[in-house]
């Protein structure tokens, strides 16, 4: 079985930059990469993955996977993972605890595809997932039969570790949930795979739909409808026969959000992006710089591998501060870390409610992104739902900031820094690799200066 790397403690620092300029290959999209893993070992047949994001947290994910008995080669040459999958049924009870380090889409997603199956498994992770809760995607898996045991300490809080006894066949369920999130829906799906009927999803507001996509890829019947209310409805028949399908990776627009913020508030900066996954539930950031006056174009758009894909060209911007509507947060969640960076260099107020998902992230990201700016110079105003920015002529900096192991809060101050009158320091900022190891290379090789400090 492939071992992940320990990594080592690391601190980066970030100085002004004169400008970001040239071509910005980002990594693939982290949210597919995890799904077509578990989707391509659940199905019948050999799939091949190109473009998939090797970071730590996909790296977890197919770790796991092999535990649960699924043969998965990876060709770095060629840049192809090839999948040997089991079925909707045949994953096998693992030897020792399944380890998904900090992924919390991987464990997420893992706990419905082993909900719906005849196994048991332990799942557990680092530090920083065993804090984040998931009574919220056990509940529904019990309520289809599975059997989850926590720790006598946890069982209220819902905390890693959980042992899960999947139930095969799963019960078909009709669940609402009162967020949109989409590793809760992804986990329902998943274990809806093998129930005798169908499984129906409501949430208040769609969001991002790959799990509902790449099913469907791989021949499973899923529909998707708005309700009067407004609602969002996914149905999808049980007791489906996965057919193995190539996938490509379109490239993770998440990750892109560092560099086009990057390049918008930086002076004399022109920046492409080749081939950023388009889908139309993960461009609220793109849709808000826009809003905001952000020089952006989209251009080549098409689909790869069942995605939208585009070519997204960012320039110097002169930015202004909006107010963002809270039914857009879903399909941003990921970025508002760096949308508050954008926002501390905008002309006025920046207004972002509806967020409070973003305190069961990684870490509580509207806390640490709020203390953060703070300490660099710039004004916020946290309240338990949404966060508020004000932005600033100029930015003071010269900040150490605590990533609290959360990668996108890392990457979000090393782009203050690139503005910032003084340096700025990110402290363990190796979380980074979680999702984009060649972050601080890639941004360098544009006109970026990151770098380790002196010892």
């Amino acid at each position: 079985m492939q071992q992940k790397k320990m990594l080592k403690k690391q601190t980066l620092v970030s100085s002004f930059t004169s400008g970001l300029n040239g071509l910005l290959t980002v990594p693939g999209d982290k949210s597919i990469s995890h799904r077509s893993l578990i989707i391509a070992g659940m199905a019948i047949g050999q799939t091949e993955i190109r473009g998939l994001l090797r970071s730590e947290d996909v790296l977890s994910t197919l770790c796991a996977l092999r535990q649960l008995g699924v043969a998965i080669e990876d060709d770095l040459d060629k840049n192809v993972i090839t999948v040997k999958g089991v079925g909707t049924c045949g994953f096998n009870s693992p030897d020792e605890p399944l380890d998904l380090g900090n992924s919390g889409t991987g464990v997420r997603l893992l706990m419905g595809a082993i909900a719906g199956q005849p196994l048991t498994a332990r799942l557990t992770g680092d530090a920083s997932l065993s804090a984040r809760p998931m009574k919220r995607i056990t509940d529904p898996l019990q309520q289809m039969g599975a059997q989850i045991g926590y720790l006598p300490k946890n069982q209220g809080k819902g905390l890693l570790p959980v042992t899960i006894t999947g139930a095969n066949p799963t019960l078909p369920l009709s669940y609402s949930t009162r967020v949109a999130s989409a590793q809760i829906k992804s986990a329902i799906m998943l274990a809806g795979l093998n129930a005798r009927g169908v499984t129906i999803i409501s949430e208040p507001y769609v969001s991002r739909d790959h799990t509902e996509s790449m099913l469907r890829h791989f021949g499973v019947e899923v529909e998707q409808r708005f309700l009067a209310d407004g609602r969002h409805q996914v149905t999808l028949a049980g007791e489906a026969n996965l057919k193995a399908k190539n996938i490509l990776v379109p490239r993770d627009p998440s990750s892109a959000a560092f560099a086009i913020v990057a390049a918008l508030i930086t002076p004399e900066s022109d920046v492409t992006l080749p081939a950023v996954g388009m889908n139309p539930q993960r461009i609220g950031l793109i849709t808000t710089l826009i809003e905001m006056g952000a020089d952006l174009d989209i251009t080549n758009e098409r689909l790869e591998g069942g995605e939208p894909v585009g070519d997204i060209h960012a320039r110097s911007s002169k930015l202004n501060g909006i107010e963002v509507p809270a039914k857009r947060a879903a399909s941003m969640i990921d970025e508002y870390p760096i949308l508050s960076v954008a926002a501390s260099c905008a002309q006025g107020r920046t207004y972002m409610p509806g967020i409070a998902e973003l305190r069961v992230k990684e870490t509580d990201r509207i806390a640490v992104m709020a203390r953060g700016l703070e300490a660099c110079g710039v004004s916020v105003d946290e309240q338990p739902d949404s966060l508020t920015v004000d932005g600033q002529k100029q930015i003071t900096g010269g900040a150490t900031i605590a990533s609290q192991h959360d990668h996108r809060i890392a990457m979000s101050f090393l782009v203050l820094g690139m503005v910032s009158q003084q340096t700025v320091s990110v402290m363990d900022a190796e979380t980074i690799a979680t999702s984009f190891p060649q972050f601080a290379s890639l941004m360098n090789g544009a006109g970026a200066n990151i770098y380790a400090p002196e010892v």
